[in-house]
């Protein structure tokens, strides 16, 4: 299931995005500031960030070019700024499209399904010495080839997709492992391990895979 996030000061305007694009596919969560987005931000890793320009405590432009500097969760804008001048400073902040208001919630419902699409194809990821192409299943640390197994694949690729952000062990487990009838808990601690095993110069004191406790598990980005 695809993760939302909408940040909209505009409370009637919220309700509606929410209740315009959820679905069994997705699931939305509200934010009507920059503080309270940023909280949610670091407690879910989202697949998509909807965000206003203009915010009771401060510009979405600023905000959106942090997350890029962090992660590349992607952020489509909604703003009344419809000059071209506000549309380039948004996608010079790191933003993936640009909304102006009002809009069509049809209009929107497409551009959301265009992004989560992109998203989904743009299969090689650059990372820390890594390549991982998870199109061809082909990994490499500073050249030289990883083999990693079905899950691990999984594991690594939703980690290293949300990297900066938490990944709760509920999701992993869902994206993972949902499919089966039972899944052991355990299954995803042996998977990290192995991983470690695989990525990192010291499995025991991790670099890039952080244990977040009573969480889940980060890809961490360095400072």
């Amino acid at each position: 299931m695809k993760q939302i996030l909408v940040v909209e000061d505009d409370l009637a305007l919220s309700r509606g995005i929410v209740l315009a694009l959820s679905s069994s596919e997705m699931q939305l969560t509200e934010a009507h500031n920059l503080l309270d987005a940023e909280q949610l931000r670091q407690e879910i890793p989202f697949d998509l960030i909807l965000l206003d320009c203009g915010l009771p405590d401060g510009s979405g432009l600023g905000w959106c070019a942090k997350i890029r500097r962090e992660c590349n969760t992607p952020v489509i804008f909604l703003t009344a700024n419809d000059t071209e001048y506000d549309e380039v400073a948004g996608l010079e902040a790191g933003a993936d499209d640009y909304i102006t208001k009002p809009f069509s919630l049809a209009v929107l419902r497409a551009r959301v399904a265009n992004i989560l699409r992109r998203q989904d194809s743009s299969a090689r990821i650059a990372v820390d010495g890594f390549v991982f192409d998870f199109e061809t299943l082909s990994f490499t640390r500073g050249g030289e080839p990883l083999e990693l197994s079905k899950t691990e694949q999984k594991v690594l690729q939703l980690l290293v997709r949300s990297r900066g952000s938490t990944v709760p062990r509920e999701r992993l487990l869902d994206r993972v492992w949902g499919d089966s009838d039972y899944v052991d808990e355990n299954a995803l601690s042996v998977t990290i391990r192995r991983l470690r095993s695989k990525l990192e110069e010291n499995p025991g004191a991790p670099r890039y895979i952080k244990t977040v406790y009573g969480i889940g598990y980060t890809w961490a980005v360095k400072p």
